[in-house]
């Protein structure tokens, strides 16, 4: 039995390659991760596996040529391209005498180094709790000890193993209380904006891909922006005036990753409400990228796992600056629309700039509607979300020139029935519904 290194910055990668399938891109995004979680990547081990070794992960031949090339590069610690049992993890670290992180705890690391807000240090610190739970049998010989022989606590006592599990058990239903609380303040704030005619643009993408650039660029804020992954994670989200098609709200979200952990996913529900809640996605993607279609395709799958796979989007494709030539713009024969643009330099952000408002003025409804007397709830509902533009009292109800989001009007329909019979577009009835008024 080893004791644990409190240090150790120095890192071995075993990166596994399935059926002798090398993946150079998702190897050089594993290095990626290690440097930005401040280690210093000293050697690379690759694996042919045609399946897991269900005690060392690899073979006993290549754990050995591990161990080798950890003494000889004077590695502190192995990462794993891979998620890895506990057993797994732990029979490895006795092999290797050096800790041993797999793909999720590195990930995990990474974002408790970035995560600034509250909110952000507890999701972090619950995925974290959750992924320890079930690797405290470790390299610790002291955890199987059992407490007693004092005055009071003689018997069969309990091991530090099980101390230490109760209290992780009861640290997590602490953070679970303080995030449902957490959750509930967030749940009000955006209640609150969707009772105003605010539409929400929320920008998506994989890490590194610039999205905080593009919000700084769009918004005029000064979110922390660097060439690395996840180098923001908390949501920010600002007011835009001054565009054609209204105000509106823009939210920069946490950037995804290919096998984002489980835990997170989790944990970061309701950050990832901001995103399922939104009219309009812009998913940002690297142009410069060789493999922007995978990329595409990654983030489509986590937009998918939360709901948010229907929601209007259009691709933007950043970085054309790192480009030898201008790209041009694809033809427009299905959705979504792509934009070709620079957040850097600015190039490209007037075409986005009309992409946007022409989406999000898709998603409105202008027009006139009368309200009979005793549908004064109606009238009293338009008035605090915010949509009435003008109004015209008559004996019997009310003329009222609306400006109302399309889904807000969809459940303005469910509640009041005779909506659609009220509403008037311009001159001409247009039922609620109808090709015409969508």
């Amino acid at each position: 039995m080893f004791e644990r290194a409190e240090g150790g910055e120095r890192a071995l990668l075993l990166l596994p390659r399935w059926r002798a399938q090398a993946d150079p891109s998702a190897e050089e995004e594993f290095a990626e991760l290690a440097r930005a979680a401040g280690a210093v990547v000293v050697g690379r081990v690759p694996a042919r596996l045609e399946r897991p070794h269900p005690g060392l992960f690899v073979g006993t031949g290549k754990a050995d040529e591990l161990k080798a090339a950890k003494e000889a590069q004077g590695a502190e610690l192995l990462l794993v391209n891979a998620a890895l049992s506990p057993v797994q993890e732990r029979n490895l670290e006795r092999h290797l005498a050096c800790r041993v992180v797999d793909r999720t705890g590195l990930i995990l690391d990474i974002f408790a180094q970035r995560a600034r807000t509250h909110e952000g240090k507890l999701q972090v610190e619950l995925a974290q709790l959750k992924h320890m739970a079930t690797r405290l049998v470790r390299g610790w010989t002291h955890l199987e000890r059992q407490r007693g022989g004092a005055i009071g606590l003689r018997g069969p006592g309990e091991t530090q193993l099980e101390l230490d599990r109760r209290l992780i058990a009861k640290r997590i239903a602490i953070l679970e209380r303080r995030l449902a609380e957490v959750e509930r303040q967030r749940s009000q704030a955006r209640r609150a904006r969707l009772r105003r005619p605010l539409p929400l643009v929320a920008i998506v993408g994989y890490t590194n891909a610039g999205k905080s650039t593009l919000f700084n660029r769009l918004s005029g804020s000064s979110v922390f922006v660097a060439d690395q992954p996840f180098a923001t994670l908390d949501p920010t989200v600002r007011r835009i005036d001054g565009w054609p098609c209204g105000p509106f709200a823009l939210a920069d979200t946490v950037g995804f990753v290919r096998d984002l952990p489980h835990e997170l996913v989790a944990a970061f529900r309701a950050t990832l409400d901001e995103t399922r809640d939104a009219d309009l996605l812009l998913h940002v993607i690297d142009a410069s990228d060789p493999e922007c279609e995978r990329r595409i395709a990654e983030v489509d799958q986590v937009l998918a796992e939360i709901g948010a796979a229907e929601i209007p989007r259009i691709l933007v494709f950043n970085k054309i600056d790192r480009l030898g030539e201008e790209p041009m713009s694809a033809p427009e024969t299905t959705p979504p629309r792509r934009v070709f643009i620079s957040a850097l330099d600015g190039r490209g952000m007037d075409v986005l700039a009309r992409a946007i408002a022409e989406a999000l003025a898709g998603r409105r409804l202008r027009g006139e509607l009368w309200v009979p007397a005793e549908e004064g709830a109606l009238r009293a509902r338009l008035h605090a979300l915010g949509a009435v533009r003008e109004e015209r009292p008559e004996e019997a109800g009310w003329w009222l020139m609306v400006d109302v989001r399309e889904e807000e009007a969809r459940r303005l329909l469910g509640r009041f029935p005779g909506f659609a019979a009220w509403w008037r577009r311009q001159t001409e009835p247009v039922p609620l519904g109808s090709p015409d008024a969508a």
